[in-house]
């Protein structure tokens, strides 16, 4: 009997151990985890590749559906050519002009663009190579 207690007490000493690694392994993994996504993340400010590159600006899209086949513009933006052009001359008779950096054209495609969609922010900014503040006024 005295060899069962002394067999139970080091199957508990073992079940110990195997639960303390088991700690260990898992603090040890998140971790590293931790580690990992801080890298990850700190690297977005030291990469500097552009992430709006493609070889169409947000303008020179809009200038190609405005100058490309007519049944384009109206599956990207929800107009006719014609409408778009009327669009833009009663903005200018509004008293709207281009803003610093993007032309009249542009935002009321921004606009249209948003409107026939539907889609986030986010990817407005990757169709139009805008930054969100921009993209969003």
């Amino acid at each position: 009997m005295i060899n069962d207690d002394n067999d139970k007490s080091e199957d508990g000493d073992e079940e110990d151990l195997d639960e303390e690694d088991l700690i260990i392994q898992a603090a040890a993994t998140a971790a590293i985890a931790a580690g990992l996504s801080a890298i990850e993340h700190a690297q977005t400010f030291y990469d500097k590749t552009p992430y709006h590159d493609s070889a169409l600006s947000g303008v020179a899209w809009v200038l190609e559906l405005l100058t490309g086949h007519p049944k384009r513009i109206r599956k990207e933006l929800g107009v006719h050519r014609h409408v778009f052009y009327a669009l833009i001359n009663t903005l200018k008779a509004a008293g709207y002009r281009q803003s610093k950096y993007v032309t009249l054209e542009e935002q009321l495609g921004i606009f249209l663009y948003t409107w026939m969609t539907g889609i986030l922010l986010v990817h407005i900014c990757e169709q139009f190579k805008q930054a969100p503040d921009t993209a969003s006024k």
